[in-house]
This record gives C-alpha cells, sequence and structure tokens, in this order.
C-alpha cells in the first residue's frame, strides 16, 4: 500500500504519529501557515463556488 494512498482498513493503517510527522516537520505555529493563495481576488472565488454549485445540483450554466 502506498504511504499517500487512503486508507480504509484502520488494522492496515500507519499510525497517527507516524502519519503526521511525514506529512509536516514541525507543529503548527500559527493558523497562518495554513493559509494558501488559490484565488486571484474574490471574483475568481465567487466563479469557482458558483460554477462548483451548479456542477454538484446539476444546473445548466
Amino acid at each position: 500500500m502506498s504511504e499517500n494512498a487512503p486508507c480504509y482498513a484502520p488494522s492496515r493503517c500507519a499510525p497517527l504519529d507516524r502519519l503526521i510527522r511525514t506529512k509536516r516537520d514541525h507543529p503548527l505555529q500559527s493558523v497562518e501557515e495554513l493559509v494558501a493563495d488559490t484565488f486571484e481576488d474574490d471574483e475568481e472565488l465567487d466563479e469557482f463556488l458558483a460554477f462548483t454549485h451548479s456542477e454538484r445540483h446539476n444546473i445548466p450554466s
């Protein structure tokens, strides 16, 4: 099983502490460390949210 693959059988999953060590090299010091600049501006975010909503609810564009 790949280390990055989701595990659906808890008896075969890696221990939580090992997973945490492989994902992060230090504890979070601030929530700001989780900030990602995914969208250029609020308009781009709004377009993405509208698209996602219409796709999930089968609303024609």
